[in-house]
């Protein structure tokens, strides 16, 4: 079993591998475009939707990248990750199509609307306190009992490639793009993007969008180095953890700049979507809106792909309302 550093920078042709590997498990997700969102904004959004996509989330294409890709002599002993929420369910996901175990460590504070999907895609749950130091430990004491194949949720080359075919659809589907920008936590959907465009369009610029509250890729790359916070508070739970090495290559060579985004303006953003578009998404995918609206003389007059990350949200807590 390999772990994360023994596994190569994924390359273009592992993306292509990935995205033939996992057609049969993941939607081909649409594109929305709202004359409002362009107005308000002064570019032109192209809007990829993988809200809508199995599990809800983007997720689901690096964990079923990396279920599929197990020899059925690795895939025997199941899969293990720790996750906050949506790289768990995709896992579990992924796995129970391939029928075998898979075992999930996530914060006690995680939203129950990503537990119970956990549970209902057939994963099994340790929790952990809310902290990167907890989360770490507690896996490895799951790792060592079940021997489960690890599968990280954004440091692993598997997941990375599984995540590029995202934005290689979007290149697909979309003309003439100026620029794309997806949130940033670990840096998987972002690293994926990085991947795909300095291969097929290197034109394109890539920005990336986080939580003040949780600003730590951002302070990383000014700094040119890895900044980790152990604990971050942000309403965008998907974006608290930090950058690691492997993202960090692709972060620190490809992106063209990190914006960010106040609590305030990432939950704004998010009714906006939902009361303009009709869509559901979830507080970490609305931080590149509110980033878009709050930096308008960067995208103004551009054609911009926005990367909606996903759409797994507790119903009964949503953040708009009293108490």
């Amino acid at each position: 079993m390999k772990d994360q550093a023994e596994r190569p920078l994924p390359t273009f042709d592992d993306v292509i591998a990935a995205h033939e590997r996992i057609k049969p498990y993941i939607h081909r997700t649409p594109i929305l475009t709202s004359e409002f969102m362009n107005k308000l904004t002064g570019a032109d959004l192209f809007f990829k939707c993988e809200n809508f996509q199995k599990a809800g989330a983007f997720k689901v294409r690096g964990a079923s990248n990396a279920v599929f890709g197990l020899s059925d002599e690795e895939a025997a002993l199941g899969v293990a990750t720790h996750s906050s929420g949506n790289h768990a369910l995709s896992l579990s996901y992924a796995a129970g199509r391939r029928g075998i175990p898979c075992h999930v460590v996530m914060p006690r504070t995680a939203p129950q609307a990503k537990k119970d999907a956990v549970i209902g895609y057939g994963g099994t749950i340790t929790e952990c306190e809310p902290s990167t130091t907890s989360r770490e430990a507690v896996f490895a004491e799951v790792q060592a009992r079940t021997g489960a194949d690890f599968v990280h949720p954004y440091n692993d080359p598997r997941v990375i490639a599984g995540q590029a075919t995202c934005s290689r659809e979007l290149m697909e589907q979309v003309e003439g793009l100026d620029a794309v920008i997806a949130p940033i936590g670990g840096g998987g959907m972002v690293s994926g993007c990085c991947l795909t465009l300095s291969n097929i369009a290197p034109h394109v610029e890539i920005y990336a969008a986080e939580p003040e509250q949780a600003d730590d890729a951002y302070r990383s790359f000014k700094a040119g180095h890895i900044i980790a916070d152990d604990s971050p508070n942000t309403i965008a739970d998907g974006l608290k953890v930090p950058l690691k090495e492997n993202t960090w290559h692709f972060v620190s060579n490809n992106v063209t700049d990190i914006l960010t985004a106040t609590e305030e303006e990432i939950i704004d953003a998010m009714r906006l979507t939902w009361a303009r578009m009709k869509i559901v998404m979830e507080p970490s995918c609305a931080v590149p809106l509110a980033t878009i609206i709050k930096n308008p003389e960067v995208f103004r007059g551009k054609r911009v792909g926005v990367i909606v990350t996903g759409g797994n949200v507790d119903l009964d807590k949503l953040p708009w309302m009293a108490g």
